[in-house]
């Protein structure tokens, strides 16, 4: 074969292979193709495998289907009040019309930016600085509304937009530094304030509490000493007064043996005189007594009392004579059954469960604070009223107490002495 037909092979075979590739456009998955034929619209080519007439067909743009996440630089935004705010944008979109994002706009992520921006002016013009710091869900609800609706005819579906960062001025900065600063200090002091309040509260009903309960106790105890004292002063009085009728009873009988054994002796002068100077020192035992002076005429002073008082016996010597014993009108005996209840030290069963509910009400443990702050001051002293009632321990406690005197044996004792 000569060489201009392998060059005419040639040529033909790299023409069928031009043709092929310009008749064969593979579109990967999530991406769709703008086919243009003879610069006219004709198709969008889905993901695969798609044909096209050479030289006649030509792809205008390939377009990213998928949702695409665009950060635009901060923005400078002025607020309601005259402050200038740097706001940082992320807005999240996806096309759904290739043929509309070709053919309807230029360059749709600037026009998003651009929309992006003059729609935050808009909604944050109308806020405050404090409103804007606090409104990020207000203001993106607002944008992903108005960037919805303008990009819609663009192809473009806005999913949502993000406020990623708001930048006050640095002394607009510094001022809320201070102001968080001084909130934060002044809640401090409050909650300080507050637990000094509660403390002292507290201690307050503590006091309170202690000083209630240590008037409780001190009441009980002045009722107690007071009836302690007050029965003590009962028994020591009747202990007094029956020790003094004892001593009577005992020197009564005492006298009556001494005169009856007198009489019955029947003493003469001498035995006078006998017992008179053995008497005389005794008298003269006493601090005031100094001098005593014995008369010389004693013997005829006692020989005068014997004859006024005795009669001339046989012998010519004067004896006494008793007179004639008269019976007493009443004797101490007889007054035994007036006197007994000086000598009865029984106990009285109602003063004795007074005292038992007295000391039980003393031996019980105090309460803590958390149970008093519920009870009554006079709660601890139900049963104290029992005890301070006029006379009611009259009566001795069983305990401790020396056994009763019966009047049987008051008899038999004087009898014995005598």
């Amino acid at each position: 074969m000569d060489p201009t037909g392998l060059i005419v092979l040639a040529v033909v075979a790299l023409l069928v292979i031009v043709i092929a590739v310009k008749s064969v456009l593979v579109v990967p998955q999530a991406q769709a193709a703008v086919i243009e034929r003879l610069g006219r619209f004709r198709t969008v080519a889905s993901p695969g495998l798609n044909f096209l007439m050479p030289f006649l067909d030509r792809v205008r743009a390939r377009i990213d289907l998928r949702e695409q996440v665009v950060s635009f630089p901060p923005q400078p935004v002025i607020t309601q009040d005259n402050l200038t705010v740097s706001i940082d944008t992320v807005v999240y979109f996806q096309v759904t019309d290739s043929r509309s994002a070709v053919y309807e706009i230029s360059n749709y992520i600037v026009g998003v930016e651009q929309l992006t921006t003059t729609t935050l002016r808009n909604v944050v013009g109308g806020m405050s600085l404090e409103e804007t710091l606090t409104s990020r869900d207000q203001i993106n609800t607002q944008l992903r509304g108005v960037l919805d609706q303008e990009t819609g005819r663009w192809g473009i579906r806005v999913a949502r937009v993000e406020l990623k960062a708001i930048d006050p001025p640095p002394s607009i900065q510094d001022s809320m530094e201070k102001q968080m600063r001084a909130d934060r200090e002044k809640r401090a002091m409050i909650l300080n304030a507050e637990g000094q309040r509660e403390a002292a509260i507290k201690t307050a009903e503590g006091q309170k509490q202690s000083q209630i309960l240590a008037a409780e106790g001190s009441k009980q105890a002045a009722i107690l000493g007071a009836e302690a004292d007050r029965q003590s002063s009962i028994l020591r009085a009747q202990g007094e007064r029956a020790s003094r009728y004892l001593q009577a009873q005992g020197q009564a009988k005492a006298i009556e043996k001494v005169f009856a054994a007198v009489k019955r002796g029947k003493p003469t002068p001498e035995l006078l005189a006998y017992q008179y100077l053995q008497t005389l020192p005794q008298m003269a035992q006493g601090d005031a007594n100094k001098v005593w002076v014995v008369p010389s005429d004693f013997g005829k002073s006692l020989e005068g009392f014997a004859r006024m008082l005795g009669a001339p016996g046989e012998d010519g010597v004067f004896r006494y004579e008793p007179p004639q014993e008269e019976p007493p009108s009443a004797r101490p005996e007889d007054e035994e059954e007036s006197v007994q209840s000086w000598f009865d030290v029984s106990t009285n069963p109602e003063v004795a469960e007074a005292v038992r509910a007295a000391e039980a009400v003393a031996r019980k443990e105090v309460p803590g604070p958390a149970s008093i702050g519920g009870s009554t001051p006079g709660a601890l002293t139900g049963n104290v009223g029992a005890l301070g009632e006029p006379g009611a321990l009259a009566q001795p406690p069983a305990s401790g107490q020396p056994p009763a005197v019966r009047p049987e044996q008051q008899r038999q004792e004087p009898e014995q002495n005598g």
